[in-house]
């Protein structure tokens, strides 16, 4: 089978990635406050105090995912590599990319660097197709392409 050719693409607009941020942190605040509005007068210090906590860990991660920076995605074939924008060839990390979420004209990808593990490794770039039509249906495909074979199934002409 064919994997999809070289692909690369500036992503620098998100406002639409800033704005769903802002809605979903504004909500999850909201009803946090509600709950805390109506809840009855007797629930402990212990309860509030932790709904104080979760309340701080949603703007601490609104805070974050709002800090998108302008990256070069390239695809070669094989591997993709995230960089910069402002220096695309000399800082890239090459890696894994997958979809997180798809809404057809929105992807969410989640990139891991080569030889980086655990949580703080994992990177989430917003893609949006307003300002990408001319090249996003290539880039929809290079996302989605199998990746080569690796491994001993690669050089072994036994397994499939």
């Amino acid at each position: 089978m064919r994997g999809s050719p070289f692909c690369e693409i500036t992503v620098a607009r998100f406002g639409a990635w800033r704005g769903a941020v802002v809605i979903v942190a504004a909500s999850a605040l909201t009803a946090m406050a509600a709950w805390l509005a109506t809840s009855p007068l007797g629930e402990g210090a212990w309860v509030r105090a932790g709904v104080a906590v979760v309340a701080l860990a949603v703007l601490a991660l609104a805070a974050s995912l709002l800090r998108a920076q302008a990256v070069t995605l390239r695809w070669d074939g094989s591997l993709w590599s995230v960089a910069a924008s402002a220096e695309p060839r000399t800082g890239a990390a090459s890696g894994e990319l997958w979809v997180a979420l798809d809404l057809g004209s929105f992807l969410l990808l989640r990139f891991l660097a080569q030889g980086r593990s655990g949580p703080a490794a994992m990177r989430w770039i917003p893609v949006g197709q307003c300002g990408h039509e001319r090249e996003w249906h290539a880039f929809r495909c290079a996302v989605y392409s199998p990746r080569p074979a690796t491994g001993s199934t690669a050089t072994d002409p036994r397994l499939p």
